[in-house]
């Protein structure tokens, strides 16, 4: 795969990118000479991130804004921020993710953790940064996973209100990431947006995801961490992020990378490898549910999709 290309000049937006899959491909993409904004929830693993970049680019443009995607109004309150700077967005890089909570938690809007922030928090904020990635003619990239592949939705529990069960409920968010991103890019060709919309997963990579989301609602640690870093140090089936980063960093970058299209790892059972074309799995090629998918979604997220500003 070629090297990402110069970005000078250009605008990009990482969730999620205090650590991890974040914080490595904002520092790519500092590095290729993009300005690149941070939207964090916490002020001081932002500074951090932002020191972590600075120290490997010293020339870095980078800079923090305030967002929690697991509330309506910290993404509208972000949105206003950036679309009142009035400058065009050219990469939305929707990365940001919890996993598998132990017990069921929501959203400060009343949503399942996981659907409303996986899913819900980057439908809103996408819709309502419009504007500027239209102006930008943007390449919106959002993070999937392989655990797609096993999603279901589950239109008559999507909030998993009458059953929680944590594996089920981050694979349906991952379906919906994924839905949505070939969604938007059949919409923007649809209605002249001007955006290119696609897919990337990062295979199994070691990050910070396997502790954070497990060990919510547990009394005692979750084992997945520890096994996960076992087999990283065995170099089994598990990638570090400087590999990990590479599906999203080519989708969101490459001149070759088209819209409607799903990017990962081209190793065994896609866990490790180099970024590659997947075929799409099979429970996201249905677009009549991408239609009912896109009507809920946008509902729940309070939003509308308009290429200019009212």
């Amino acid at each position: 795969m070629p090297n990402t290309p110069d970005l000078t000049g250009r605008r990009a937006v990482v969730t999620g990118a205090t650590s991890g899959l974040g914080l490595g491909l904002a520092a790519r993409l500092a590095a290729a000479g993009a300005e690149v904004v941070l939207p964090v929830r916490d002020h001081a693993k932002g500074q951090a991130a932002l020191g972590r970049i600075r120290a490997g680019v010293p020339a870095a443009d980078v800079s923090l804004r305030e967002l929690d995607l697991a509330s309506l109004k910290s993404i509208e309150s972000l949105a206003d921020t950036l679309n009142a700077e009035n400058r065009p967005i050219h990469l939305l890089i929707n990365n940001a993710g919890l996993m598998t909570p132990a017990t069921r938690h929501t959203t400060e809007d009343g949503l399942e953790l996981q659907f409303g922030t996986n899913h819900i928090g980057h439908v809103a904020l996408t819709a309502r940064l419009l504007p500027m990635l239209s102006a930008g003619r943007a390449r919106v990239t959002t993070m999937t996973s392989s655990a797609a592949r096993h999603g279901r939705l589950n239109w008559t529990d999507l909030q998993s209100e009458q059953a929680y069960a944590p594996v089920r409920a981050y694979n349906q968010s991952k379906l919906a990431n994924l839905m949505f991103a070939l969604d938007l890019d059949r919409r923007s060709r649809a209605q002249g947006w001007g955006i290119v919309s696609n897919a990337a997963h990062p295979g199994t990579t070691l990050t910070g995801l396997y502790g954070a989301g497990p060990n919510l609602g547990r009394e005692k640690p979750s084992p997945i961490e520890a096994v996960m870093r076992r087999l990283a140090r065995w170099g089994v089936l598990v990638q570090g992020v400087d590999r990990g980063l590479l599906p999203a960093l080519y989708a969101a970058t490459s001149p070759d990378a088209h819209g409607g299209r799903l990017y990962g790892p081209d190793g065994f059972g896609q866990f490790t490898g180099g970024p590659a074309e997947l075929a799409i799995y099979r429970p996201a090629r249905d677009e009549a549910a991408a239609v009912r998918l896109w009507d809920v979604s946008v509902r729940l997220g309070g939003v509308e999709f308009a290429a200019t500003r009212r």
